[in-house]
């Protein structure tokens, strides 16, 4: 069984240098996720805010690191984003995703971001629980699995390593 996992270049929870690094969820099954985090000079959009698609990034990442954590692994298949004030750059923000319904394969999430108690943006988003085969389907899927199972993070698999779809 493969745990609950995320790529390592993530622009949300990853080493991307331009991502936000939000941290992973603390356990599996977990229904909320909180976590702070600042939008820089690298995420701007108009001056001193945050780009609008970069929040709405920042959303779909809080609410797809809750599901995948809740049901490994899910992917959005509908997000709602409403901007209710501008975001800033260089302030910590918090960022909260609530598991507001599970049902069979779908998951719905809310999330939002606040400066302190001031709401700036939210969304509901669907998530579904896809087959792992889902992510199999590239032969850099099918590279990086052979990496995890052999516990060779960053080295190169042998072709019978890679598993075939």
């Amino acid at each position: 069984m493969i745990p609950p996992h995320h790529d390592p270049a993530c622009w949300g929870c990853g080493d991307n240098p331009n991502g936000i690094r939000l941290p992973l969820p603390a356990a599996e099954g977990l229904t909320g996720y909180e976590a702070y985090f600042a939008f820089d000079e690298r995420h701007q959009g108009g001056p001193v805010i945050a780009h609008g698609g970069l929040v709405a990034s920042a959303l779909d990442e809080a609410v797809g690191l809750l599901a995948t954590w809740y049901a490994f692994p899910s992917v959005t298949a509908r997000i709602f984003v409403r901007y209710r004030k501008p975001v800033p750059i260089n302030t910590e923000l918090l960022i909260r995703a609530t598991l507001a319904e599970a049902r069979g394969r779908r998951l719905h999430v809310d999330a939002r971001i606040t400066d302190g108690d001031e709401p700036l943006a939210e969304c509901r988003a669907a998530l579904l629980h896809v087959p792992l085969e889902h992510f199999l389907q590239t032969p850099e899927g099918r590279s990086a699995a052979a990496r995890w199972r052999h516990g060779r993070a960053g080295q190169d698999p042998t072709p019978n390593d890679v598993p075939r779809v």
